[in-house]
């Protein structure tokens, strides 16, 4: 370790020791909320989901709203979504489905709320990635819109680890717990691992994606009344006819972070461009590491081979007008993106990621996996790809055979049937519904 950045990273740690002891503090005053109870259900189940940003990108938003819209056709589902910093969605909110917003950043706000926003959050962990956006008001404001507001929902579902560990921990009594889990359990920090599997064990339910996560929490949980079940990502319908894989173009989408490894996929890149000029590569997305990706373009020569182009409403648009979609992540939950590409008719070329490629995609078959990292394999997969036409119209037909497993018309019964059995009386179900575990005292 560098000996001057060890007193630096030595603050950090105590400063993430301090704020977990805070945020057990606060959960530990906030326990009364737990005592409230809940009606019982009337006709139409109360399905209150929460999302951290309901007007962001990303397939953890695209697939929630994609299974709002399914939900709201038999229960009332209410969106509350922690932050609002757009004025308008990314994608559009299913008809019929109420969004709240806590912390309205658009909202007017006086001095002592602006004092408050200034404060970091107690309720996020620190080791969260969404604890740099939150902050001492946005708790104030969740918890008044998500567990203390009116009647409580009959259903309450998280979708991300920080929400998830609010609802183990504060939802009132009797209301039936979701925590949608779209990564891993493996993919978290070791301090945040430890708080999921001491909390999610007081959930209902645990949702996951791929068989890996479902099998990772089953063992973390054991002993547990916490149920884990796996529902994957569904499909969302598609507005255009799948792509006729004419244009010689290879197409890359989602966040430009670290995880999404596009640093991987341009270098993977660079001795296809060489050998095939008239291909490009296209990468769709916004996020941080933009500069750093295209100063990487022009460093390793290939400016107008590799275009790096931003977010777009309409990726499906984009997928016909493309003939391969590569994945180059690091590490995933399940890629709706690979998802959307398949049903596009797109031959998929993916590193084998922990986890969820190797659940969507059969190698040889309807698409082409990788070993995790490896950039001569993916350069060597792409090449074949682009070298042989009817390898790519082969895969790319049987994408779309293989994607009708994920069509919302058959997982969207999966999520009724789970939802419905958590509404249904206790003695039906064979316990108390939402039952949870006493909340411990905070630690010192």
């Amino acid at each position: 370790m560098n000996e001057s950045a060890r007193p630096l990273r030595m603050r950090r740690r105590a400063r993430r020791r301090a704020h977990r002891v805070l945020r057990r503090s606060a959960l530990w005053a906030l326990r009364p909320l737990r005592l409230r109870r809940v009606p019982p259900p009337g006709e139409r189940l109360r399905v209150r989901i929460l999302l951290q940003n309901a007007h962001g990108t990303g397939g953890t938003i695209r697939t929630v709203l994609n299974l709002c819209g399914h939900l709201v056709r038999d229960h009332d589902v209410e969106i509350v979504s922690v932050l609002r910093r757009s004025t308008k969605p990314f994608f559009t909110i299913p008809d019929g489905v109420t969004v709240t917003y806590a912390d309205d950043r658009f909202a007017a706000k006086g001095r002592a709320v602006r004092a408050l926003a200034r404060l970091p959050s107690l309720l996020t962990p620190a080791d969260e990635a969404s604890f740099r956006h939150m902050s001492l008001w946005t708790d104030l404001c969740l918890l008044h819109r998500a567990l203390m507001r009116g009647r409580p929902p009959d259903v309450l579902v998280a979708t991300r680890p920080s929400l998830i560990l609010l609802v183990a921990e504060l939802a009132p009594g009797g209301v039936a717990t979701i925590g949608q889990d779209h990564m891993n359990l493996g993919s978290y920090r070791p301090a945040l691992r430890r708080q999921i599997v001491r909390a999610y064990r007081r959930l209902t339910v645990v949702a996951t994606l791929t068989g890996e996560a479902r099998a990772g929490y089953e063992a973390a949980l054991a002993g547990s009344a916490a149920r884990v079940v796996r529902i994957p990502n569904a499909a969302p319908s598609l507005p255009g006819r799948p792509s006729r894989r004419e244009h010689k173009v290879v197409l890359a989408a989602g966040r430009l972070v670290h995880a999404k490894g596009f640093d991987l996929l341009i270098r993977a890149y660079a001795p296809i461009a060489a050998e095939h000029p008239d291909w490009t590569l296209r990468i769709f997305g916004g996020g941080p590491r933009r500069d750093r990706l295209r100063a990487l373009i022009g460093d390793l020569g290939l400016t107008g081979r590799v275009e790096l182009r931003p977010r777009t409403r309409d990726l499906h648009a984009e997928m016909a007008r493309a003939s391969i979609h590569v994945l180059s992540s690091r590490r995933e939950g399940m890629p709706m993106v690979v998802i959307e590409a398949m049903g596009m008719g797109l031959p998929v070329v993916s590193f084998d990621c922990p986890t969820g490629p190797a659940e969507l995609i059969t190698p040889g078959h309807d698409g082409l996996l990788v070993p995790a990292g490896d950039v001569d394999a993916l350069t060597e997969a792409l090449r074949g790809l682009i070298a042989d036409p009817g390898l790519r119209d082969r895969l790319g037909d049987a994408a779309l055979r293989s994607v009708r497993a994920h069509h919302l018309d058959r997982i969207g019964p999966l999520w009724s049937r789970l939802i419905a059995g958590l509404g249904a009386p206790a003695s039906v179900r064979g316990g108390q519904p939402g039952r949870q575990a006493p909340l411990s005292r905070p630690r010192t």
